[in-house]
């Protein structure tokens, strides 16, 4: 049930960013104890997860769960195989999070200003603009700063997004010099077709710019989008075990694809992973968080149906 890089120069290698503790929470509705967050970065380390997005520094009021950043961070930086991730949505949330220790920052862009203006109080002008200080700042503090494209895929104030609009969004978002360029289906309306025409667009626009991706299973298309993307040349899928997570702004919303369940499409479709990842253990946690949450059972499946064939 691990899969790591074990294969030939042709074999497709993925990285998974674990989000679990970052987008998987932010929206439950049980606020959670900082202890529980940090057990939950630990299982995923055990696990060998290594790249996590434990946090985001947002305000209290608006983010409750995100309300202890700082004390979470404090709990789990000190481990070494952690890389550790933090979400960011304008210069103090960058300087909280160099101030905390993260290794890494993401910053949001929102691709339709319906949604930007709802979610930040400005447009998408504005962001790429506080996107460019970011990462200028970023890079002088020595952390990697990455940018990641939300409603990629489509808008719940502007519906549908098109990918002419991604890819001028993402002309802006690369003049700011990224390490890692995302792209994410906030609110879970993607299909592969889109993916592939905006990950060819972007690639056009820059060749060598490391690619991330970031799926809702709002309706079932978020593991085709994940292999679309990986066929397509992305080689970062975010994912959050358990299956943990939704948007506010999407109703109905089953949450972000599962860890265990795309590590199972992974190794089914021969793509390796950059280190290796326990799947049974990625779904124990899974179990686990879904009931320190209250939730009946974890949105993921392979806790339930398990590996095929068993092991």
């Amino acid at each position: 049930m691990t899969s790591d890089v074990t294969g030939t120069s042709t074999t497709p290698v993925v990285e998974i960013v674990e989000v679990a503790p970052r987008d998987g929470l932010q929206n439950e509705k049980k606020v959670l104890p900082t202890e529980i967050k940090a057990e939950l970065v630990r299982r995923s380390l055990d696990a060998g997860l290594r790249r996590i997005e434990v946090t985001a520094f947002a305000r209290p009021d608006r983010v409750p769960q995100m309300a202890d950043a700082e004390a979470l961070l404090a709990e789990v930086t000190s481990d070494e195989r952690l890389t550790s991730i933090g979400l960011v949505l304008n210069r103090k949330g960058l300087d909280r999070a160099v101030a905390a220790g993260c290794d890494e920052i993401t910053a949001v862009v929102v691709a339709s200003d319906g949604l930007a203006l709802k979610n930040q109080g400005v447009d998408t002008r504005a962001q790429i603009e506080a996107w460019h200080q970011i990462a200028a700042d970023a890079k002088q503090a020595g952390v990697k700063a990455s940018v990641i494209i939300a409603a990629s895929f489509g808008c719940p104030f502007d519906g549908e997004v098109s990918t002419e609009r991604v890819l001028e969004v993402a002309k802006g978002c690369l003049d700011g010099g990224p390490d890692e360029l995302a792209i994410a289906d906030t609110i879970g309306v993607g299909v592969p077709a889109q993916v592939r025409a905006i990950v060819s667009g972007i690639r056009a626009i820059d060749g060598e710019i490391p690619l991330r991706a970031h799926f809702h299973n709002t309706r079932n298309t978020g593991y085709a989008n994940a292999l679309a993307a990986v066929e397509s040349g992305v080689t970062v899928l975010d994912a959050s075990t358990g299956g943990i997570g939704g948007c506010p702004f999407a109703p109905g919303a089953t949450g972000n694809i599962g860890t265990e369940d795309l590590l199972y499409l992974l190794d089914k479709s021969g793509v390796a992973t950059s280190t290796a990842i326990d799947a049974a253990q990625v779904a124990a946690t899974g179990t686990w968080i879904a009931k320190e949450l209250g939730l009946a059972q974890a949105p993921a499946m392979l806790g339930r149906a398990g590996w095929f064939p068993a092991l």
